[in-house]
């Protein structure tokens, strides 16, 4: 028993380590997930650009007001997000969360400097009041 809570130790205080580690190393350009009420804040505070990378056709039939949409699945996205701004905020969305966090890996790599992504993308914030959404009628 006491072996095993030895082991556990260690293996905790190598991952935190571990962890630490990697986190130094990055370059000061971190995507921060985001709350609906964090983004509403983010986008009355900050000249923002609000990206969707869903698809036109999801884009058309429900998006938040004044977004942009790139869709991360188009052959030309990397020349499409060529055309943004490096040194303005960014804030992605998507409808799960999960290709928003793989394009926001990608800005990262082409040097944008602030990422903001929407956690859990619109399906887990269209029904909140936070977000100016409009829907397709």
């Amino acid at each position: 028993m006491m072996k095993k809570l030895v082991g556990i130790c260690c293996l905790l205080l190598m991952l935190s380590l571990q962890t630490s580690c990697l986190n130094s190393t990055l370059d000061n350009s971190e995507v921060q997930l985001v709350t609906a009420a964090e983004m509403q804040s983010i986008l009355e505070l900050e000249d923002v650009q609000l990206i969707d990378v869903r698809s036109p056709k999801e884009h058309e039939e429900m998006h938040i007001v004044n977004s942009q949409n790139i869709d991360f699945k188009s052959p030309t996205f990397d020349e499409d997000i060529s055309k943004l701004d490096k040194n303005k905020p960014v804030i992605l969305y998507c409808n799960s969360g999960r290709s928003s966090a793989k394009c926001a890996r990608k800005l990262e790599d082409a040097g944008f400097e602030k990422i903001y992504d929407l956690e859990g993308g619109l399906s887990k914030w269209k029904h909140s009041d936070k977000l100016n959404i409009k829907v397709k009628s």
